[in-house]
């Protein structure tokens, strides 16, 4: 079981209270119920479109007791290299305008708020240019109770390029008798980089947070009716397996590569049990330090009032720097579509960051020889991997699903044909050569009961060659013709 530590705020004190961590196998020993499955929280994903700024974003309505008011929280991350720097003397700089458009729901069609900011990205190293690090832009809105919608605008003002992304936003009445709970913040934190947690804007949470905290309010006004607040961290059974070869049979129907996720099989990670038995507004935080990598869930229950109040918050522990690569072990993972079987696991075996290193050059070095095509189609090779992370990310790395595997191999298709459940990638203009069109199908609808498109290619025997022939126009650098 992982160590859990809780903080308890109440109103203005700020005081770390004593609390009892209650491990119960009793509590939330079923599935969580279809009825609440409208109240788990998945976060956004990447929405990567080549050439556009890359935003992810996370909102969450609050209750300020400091100032007896409401408010809601943006956070809205922007990856340096999606924008388009220009050379300003001895600096980089990108333009950007971020437009923040707040919606009543209850009220269709109000604009509550509009804010417009104008933004200069300024650094000196050149590194800036292509980084898939980001920058955090975050701001409070204080905001009657309600539920919102938020749309937040992104403009990289040197091409007017722009991507909005949409958020959500519950704010509960602190005066109101009816209890509630506010929406699950979760912020991570890298004790070698910094000593600041900082907000979580997608579903992915890389590997390098060595503690993850998550923060939520409840609200409660009857002074003779104490609530008990019952949380459980869960781990789901997970497919965290690299694609399979071409020629492969295609996986069977009963199989977690084929169902993607389990969500009746899990490991219950920790449970704790808080009564609050005293009138107000309070602030709860729990830190799990270490998560392994795999597919979460962080729940919340209530007892003791009517009706029974749920939160959950859906989250995947990734690779250390996802979706980007940086460390050795990260550049050599996606290795596995390249090398035999017996070639990738001595190369995985490799314990020492260094050493690896260097197997990884010796594997480039040792099929194309010549170092300028190297470097050229080591840059391709990678580019598609973190791409790939970024379109088809889901329950495990993009890098690991089938569309990963043929946009890395073969990059973004012609032509794109859906259907309900299938789509067909296109290479040629001939839809009917067998080698140049490939076909995905949908294992599941992607619903509130699946949230992931999982598509797997259907797989023929004949593909070997088909594999095996592009496999070697890596290995020989005449990739690069086929990329011009």
């Amino acid at each position: 079981m992982q160590p859990l530590k809780l903080r308890i705020f109440r109103h203005t004190d700020k005081l770390v209270l004593h609390f009892l961590l209650i491990a119960i196998s009793g509590v939330f020993l079923h599935a969580c119920n279809t009825a609440y499955l409208d109240e788990i929280d998945r976060a956004g994903g990447y929405e990567y479109r080549p050439g556009y700024p890359e935003v992810r974003l996370a909102t969450a309505g609050l209750v300020d007791n400091e100032h007896d008011s409401t408010y809601i929280s943006i956070a809205a991350e922007i990856v340096y290299g999606s924008l388009v720097f220009k050379k300003v003397e001895d600096d980089f700089v990108a333009d950007i305008s971020i437009d923040i458009q707040i919606l009543n729901n209850l009220n269709s069609g109000k604009i509550y708020k509009v804010k417009n900011y104008s933004v200069s990205v300024v650094e000196q190293n050149a590194r800036i240019t292509n980084s898939q690090d980001s920058f955090l832009f975050e701001r409070n809105f204080y905001i009657e109770p309600g539920d919102y919608t938020i749309n937040v605008t992104v403009t990289d003002l040197s091409n007017n390029r722009e991507t909005i992304r949409v958020g959500t936003a519950f704010i509960p009445d602190p005066n109101d008798p009816v209890s509630n709970i506010t929406n699950i913040q979760v912020f991570s934190k890298d004790a070698t980089l910094d000593e600041n947690y900082k907000p979580v804007t997608t579903y992915d949470l890389s590997n390098q947070a060595d503690s993850i905290r998550f923060e939520f309010q409840v609200t409660n006004n009857k002074v003779d009716n104490p609530i008990t607040i019952n949380t459980r961290l869960m781990k789901f059974r997970s497919d965290t397996t690299p694609a399979r070869a071409m020629s492969w049979p295609d996986y069977n129907a009963s199989s977690i590569s084929f169902k993607g996720v389990d969500y009746d099989k899990y490991e219950v990670v920790n449970t704790s049990t808080r009564i609050l038995s005293q009138q107000g507004t309070v602030t709860i935080e729990f830190l799990f330090p270490n998560l392994e990598r795999g597919n979460y869930r962080f729940e919340i229950r209530t007892e003791g009032v009517e009706p029974e109040l749920y939160k959950g918050r859906d989250f995947s522990i990734k690779s250390l720097n996802y979706p980007a690569l940086k460390t050795p072990r990260e550049l050599a993972a996606p290795l596995y579509y390249l090398m035999d079987e017996k070639e990738y696991k001595k190369m995985m075996a490799i314990n020492d960051e260094a050493e690896l290193k260097k197997a990884i050059d010796k594997f480039w070095l040792k099929n194309l020889k010549n170092t300028n095509i190297a470097q050229r189609v080591i840059s391709l090779y990678y580019e598609r991997v973190e791409e790939a992370n970024k379109q088809f990310s889901n329950f495990k790395e993009g890098w690991k699903t089938d569309m990963g595997m043929m946009y890395i191999l073969f990059g973004p298709p012609w032509y794109t044909f859906r259907s309900i459940d299938e789509v067909m990638w296109s290479y040629s203009y001939n839809r009917q050569d067998f080698e140049t069109n490939f076909f995905f199908t949908r294992t599941k609808l992607n619903t509130k009961y699946f949230p992931f498109d999982n598509y797997l290619l259907a797989r023929n025997h004949q593909y070997f060659n088909v594999q095996y022939q592009q496999i070697q126009k890596w290995l020989t650098g005449t990739i690069l013709k086929d990329n011009l």
